[in-house]
């Protein structure tokens, strides 16, 4: 039995299915918004709309206790909170570190999918949070 499995034995069968679909659909629109944020104009409306993401991911993981996918939008919400303060645009080290979350997000969707018997292990480049985010022209 699998991860998916495991969470229709714990909860019921459309709370999980409707998680596995907005998350994916979340994970997937990370990428755009990411990528624009290197445009001065797109910064904050983008910020604004990732770290929603984030926060809906994080609630809905934490009341399904899917720890994996709970500590990682827990970590991006943080990062993404600090994000928000700033004017933007982002530097190329902070959209390449969003992506590499995005691409692990992704992973970790395609798990659950496939209900596979654990999660994928964390990309080690997610731990190296860029210490600077804005680019400085």
């Amino acid at each position: 039995m699998g991860i998916k499995e495991d969470l229709f034995e714990e909860y019921d069968y459309d709370i999980v299915d409707d998680f596995i679909i907005h998350y994916s659909m979340m994970a997937y629109q990370m990428e755009n918004l990411i990528i624009y944020l290197a445009k001065p104009e797109e910064y904050k409306n983008n910020i604004q709309e990732l770290f929603r993401i984030a926060h809906n991911i994080k609630s809905a993981s934490s009341y399904l206790k899917i720890k994996p996918i709970q500590k990682l939008s827990i970590l991006i919400e943080e990062v993404l909170e600090e994000a928000r303060e700033l004017d933007g645009p982002a530097n190329d080290d902070f959209i390449d570190w969003l992506l590499c979350v995005k691409d692990q997000f992704t992973r970790y969707g395609n798990d659950l999918e496939n209900d596979a018997e654990s999660f994928s292990e964390l990309d080690p480049k997610i731990i190296k949070i860029p210490t600077s985010i804005e680019n400085k022209h």
